[in-house]
This record gives structure tokens, sequence and C-alpha cells, in this order.
């Protein structure tokens, strides 16, 4: 699965970061503490986040992370796109809750990993 079905299956829309149809979706995880997930997402990701600010790129970045999707209708802040943009991490936002998000994504076959 790649960013563009996630977004379709999560009623989402591209926010910022143009996703790469090559890159695959290899995993997910949930969270809105950042620490966390710098300590347990892991590379080819998907992450479920609250969070709009421009921190979550970085993370998403470090992490090697597919995508960021932001759930409640949250949308980016205009310097967190900009940076989305700058760093190739796409960026979708959802009108879904996290627990909805998370449960389509699970039951599409989007599983959670342990970082090594």
């Amino acid at each position: 699965m790649n960013v563009m079905q996630v977004a379709g299956l999560l009623q989402g829309v591209v926010a910022g970061g143009s996703p790469d149809p090559k890159q695959e979706v290899l995993g997910g995880y949930a969270s809105d503490l950042l620490s966390d997930v710098m300590a347990n997402a892991v590379e080819g990701d998907v992450w479920v986040t609250l969070q709009k600010h421009v921190n979550i790129v970085a993370v998403a970045k470090l992490k090697g992370l597919a995508a960021i999707v932001i759930v409640n209708g949250r949308t980016p802040e205009p310097d967190t796109l900009a940076r989305a943009e700058a760093e190739g991490i796409p960026v979708v936002s959802t009108p879904l809750t996290a627990f909805e998000a998370v449960g389509i994504l699970y039951g599409a076959g989007v599983k959670g990993r342990r970082a090594p």
C-alpha cells in the first residue's frame, strides 16, 4: 500500500510533501508524544497523530517514516507544510479520529511493528 492509498482509505487529502507512488507503507504507529515516536516507530511506518506543528516533520525524517497522518480534521501549520515539502515527507489530513484511522489502516493490512 502506498501513501495515496492510505489517504483514500482515510478520506484524507495529501496536504503537503509530495508522496512517491513507489514508497510503500510497511507498518504503522500511533502516538502524539514525539519522544515515543522516536523510540518506537520503525522506518517505513505511517504515523497517526493529532500534532500539526513543524517538529513532526523532523521526527518523521529522523525515523524514515513513509508519511504522517493528522487526524480530527486538523490541518498542518504553514511552516509544517513548507518543511514537509522540503524534506519530502507526505502529510495527510483526515477528518477521522485517531481511533477510526488506526482501525481502518489495521483492517486494510497495515500492522504495528516494534522498533528493534
